[in-house]
């Protein structure tokens, strides 16, 4: 889909110059497409860069892999194989071509209702970060989310939310549907048009065109009072300017539903990821506030639930729902905060100076007079930084300014001009 626009800039020099690269891959080794604002391009390099896009598109298309899985279902368990190489459902015609490659043999109903765990995790951080939530997670977001009255979730980029969906609905009387908007194709394999659309969350492209789109206009026409709310998972080192202005599309296409009362709201939504990015998140998406639930993965080493001190997962959910109806687990030791009229993790204890339950990672932070605010209880106060930091640092000078202005009193991730562009 469409390129994002990005500035090279030089620290301290007013202006930049400007380029496009890939929304999607932030390694060049993955994408290696790169070119200047105003630059002009040959017509031999636009056909190159057609033929170079034609080679790398998949072998099948959605329709092509829908009528596939109709197929392969219908073949006896012991006929039934997948392709680890090439992450793929083989029928017996196509066995001879993959001979030399590993592959599943006898794969069951209960597997292909659940992709996520035949599939490889695409794990490039730079690229897909293609984690998963662990059981744990998605069963208390499926639960809350039905106490909540949602009956419709349009789950970006959570394929493990959606399958957990998908199979309450099928066993069991469970009223929530789920759509499917991913960047991994491979999802194609296993799911029609109507639950699954290739989309790029990071410049709101459906590689669908007009019809992919409309199906998804569609799910999130609410009738019949069936409530729609937004769940997404996005790769943690993705830009969140642009993240925001995707769900911000997102948001646009729910309101032009054209249901009373959707002028003046916003659709309701869960943005999952890590608390330090609360100040950016609050940026774009002021109504947002943070919860502490910790939201642990399957295939991440370090995000994993019932760690202690600063081995917990660092993972939060982000909504702009009324933070007293987020109800969080007891059993797990969350609480209620009768002052901040929220939910909290059980180290988070509610300062009287700050008027508010102040811990962003689990542990109890202790005030600072000073600073005037709570920090990390491993931070000190430093007379030379003017703030508290950690007790091993090496204190900043106060004549070095932001690397794109050059003006003090702002690092460059605060950067109005940056901003501003």
């Amino acid at each position: 889909g469409p390129a994002l626009l990005f500035e090279k800039t030089s620290q301290g020099k007013e202006g930049g110059r400007r380029f496009y690269a890939c929304s999607a891959c932030r390694d060049r080794k993955d994408c290696n497409f790169f070119q200047w604002e105003d630059e002009k391009v040959s017509e031999a390099r636009l056909a190159a860069r057609e033929e170079y896009n034609r080679s790398h598109q998949p072998s099948f298309t959605h329709r092509q892999n829908v009528d596939r899985f109709k197929n392969f279902v219908l073949l006896p368990l012991s006929k039934r194989r997948f392709c680890q190489e090439c992450q793929q459902l083989l029928l017996p015609a196509e066995w001879e071509k993959h001979l030399d490659h590993q592959f599943l043999c006898n794969i069951s109903t209960a597997q292909l209702k659940s992709p996520s765990q035949l599939l490889y995790p695409l794990e490039n951080k730079k690229t897909n970060a293609q984690y998963l939530f662990a059981d744990r997670s998605c069963q208390f977001l499926l639960n809350l989310l039905t106490d909540l009255g949602f009956r419709r979730v349009l789950s970006v980029g959570t394929p493990r939310l959606h399958e957990m969906i998908r199979s309450k609905a099928s066993q069991e009387d469970c009223r929530v549907r789920s759509l499917l908007l991913d960047i991994d194709f491979r999802y194609s394999q296993f799911y029609t048009e109507d639950e699954f659309c290739h989309y790029n969350m990071f410049n709101h492209h459906f590689f669908g065109g007009e019809a992919a789109r409309e199906t998804c206009r569609k799910f999130l026409y609410e009738e019949n009072g069936e409530r729609v709310i937004v769940v997404t998972d996005p790769p943690f080192g993705g830009l969140v300017e642009a993240l925001a202005s995707s769900f911000k599309k997102l948001m646009e296409m729910w309101k032009e539903t054209e249901k009373e009362g959707h002028v003046n709201k916003e659709m309701p939504m869960f943005w999952i990821f890590p608390y330090f990015f609360e100040s950016r998140i609050l940026d774009f998406f002021p109504s947002f506030s943070m919860m502490d639930y910790q939201v642990d993965y399957d295939n991440h080493a370090l995000y994993k639930h019932g760690k202690t001190g600063r081995r917990q997962s660092p993972v939060r959910i982000f909504t702009n729902i009324t933070p007293s109806m987020i109800v969080l687990p007891e059993e797990e030791g969350y609480r209620f905060c009768t002052v901040c009229q929220r939910y909290v993790s059980s180290g988070n204890q509610h300062c009287e100076i700050c008027n508010s339950c102040t811990s962003k990672d689990g542990r109890r932070w202790k005030h600072c007079v000073l600073c005037k605010k709570c920090v990390k209880p491993s931070w000190i106060h430093c007379n030379n930084c003017n703030c508290c930091t950690l007790q091993k640092h090496s204190c900043e000078k106060t004549d070095v300014g932001c690397f794109v202005c050059g003006k003090a009193g702002h690092k460059r991730s605060a950067c109005p001009r940056l901003s501003r562009t």
